[in-house]
């Protein structure tokens, strides 16, 4: 189970505000699948929210211990049923990349339509919210 310093847990804890829950555990609780759910998407994204669903608070703590013991992650935050933990992605795994930017027109290929606001080269006239009005 991994440590965090103050600041590093408030640093983590900013960046999972706006996170939704990737994993919801249910009253089934934390079965073998569940764990392998957490594990490949703690080496996506590295800091995930879970919800668990059930209404027993030692319950929600010893599952948060656990996947933190089993995983090697971190535990950052506890509210009521939501539960913040994380796992640094070690330096050999590839990071998930974002699709790159369109290539650049060759000769062959058409260059992109302009917007139907401008027609040969004049604005088009917009309607105001008072034309709408008067009919």
């Amino acid at each position: 189970m991994q440590t965090l310093t103050p600041t590093r847990r408030r640093a983590l804890k900013a960046q999972a505000h706006p996170l939704q829950p990737v994993v919801m555990i249910g009253d089934a609780g934390l079965t073998p699948t569940v764990v392998r759910e957490v594990d490949a998407n703690l080496r996506s994204h590295e800091l995930i929210k879970i919800r668990v669903l059930g209404d027993d608070r030692l319950a929600r703590k010893t599952i948060l211990e656990t996947l933190c013991t089993e995983l090697g992650a971190a535990s950052v935050q506890h509210i009521g049923k939501v539960l913040v933990i994380y796992r640094q992605r070690p330096s050999d795994e590839p990071v998930a990349r974002k699709k790159s930017a369109p290539k650049a027109r060759t000769n062959g290929e058409k260059a992109p339509r302009k917007p139907r606001s401008v027609v040969r080269g004049k604005p088009l006239s917009r309607r105001t919210k008072r034309s709408f009005q008067k009919s």
